[in-house]
């Protein structure tokens, strides 16, 4: 039986890669994103067995009634990706605009909520899901302008092991997928500067889009009765740094 997979944010990184990368597996594609000609795009590539809704997930009533309008071939969705988010503004909590902590939030924490919302009671129903929250390890390791970005991974870490509990008694599964330093379109969007972009990988060998595909692909097809609650992946040549001081002079 042929599986579905949604994916959000799937216009770019690792949600292009992971439409991909499930399409060569033989899966059926559901993709979300806010840039229409990239999703026909990557729509025209795969073919029929992709399904595209252009919207944000902001917008909880498109994304709810989307979900409850899909084509026949495409209502039971198998698996969920919540991709999609943001990382608005690189500045200090003292500096940073409202809207940009507002437009984190709401893309981070109320995106996914959204989309789970919208996916979970069908997976319940019929006993048979996974959920994939794409979070970070800025949810577990603080770091100087990440403040509310890595808040939002927090909540997602929380989130996805409140799905859990919730989900005990089920054959649901439910995962956090915490990547370190990757190198997608993400971290140019964050920067809007293409040479700082690429200094800062520069010389890391930093994860690619493809292999956080693979790694999700991985997660997803383990035997029913596994359940990776999180995975926490960084490049060899990124570590936690340790505590901060300044002192006194």
């Amino acid at each position: 039986m042929v599986k579905t997979v949604m994916i959000t944010g799937a216009t770019a990184g690792f949600g292009e890669a992971s439409a991909l990368r499930f399409t060569e597996g033989g899966w059926k594609v559901i993709l979300t994103g806010r840039r229409k000609d990239r999703l026909e795009k990557i729509q025209k590539k795969i073919g029929k067995t992709c399904h595209i809704i252009h919207g944000d997930v902001r917008d909880q009533p498109l994304m709810a009634n989307s979900v409850n309008s899909l084509p026949e071939q495409f209502s039971d969705i198998d698996v969920l990706i919540n991709n999609a988010g943001i990382g608005a503004g690189l500045h200090l909590a003292q500096e940073v605009s409202w809207k940009d902590w507002e437009d984190t939030v709401d893309t981070n924490i109320k995106g996914v909520l959204a989309m789970t919302h919208a996916v979970l009671p069908n997976m319940v129903k019929r006993n048979q899901g996974y959920i994939v929250n794409i979070g970070s390890t800025a949810a577990n390791y603080p770091q100087s302008t990440g403040n509310v970005y890595g808040g939002t991974k927090a909540f997602l870490h929380q989130f996805s092991m409140g799905l859990r509990c919730d989900l005990l008694g089920t054959d649901l599964r439910v995962s956090c997928l915490e990547p370190g330093l990757c190198q997608t379109d993400f971290t140019l969007t964050r920067m809007n500067d293409e040479k700082k972009a690429n200094d800062f990988y520069r010389g890391i060998n930093p994860i690619s889009a493809v292999e956080i595909a693979d790694m999700i692909f991985w997660m997803v097809n383990l035997p029913a009765h596994i359940n990776i609650n999180f995975l926490e992946v960084m490049p060899t040549r990124q570590a936690v740094a340790g505590y901060a001081l300044s002192r006194l002079t």
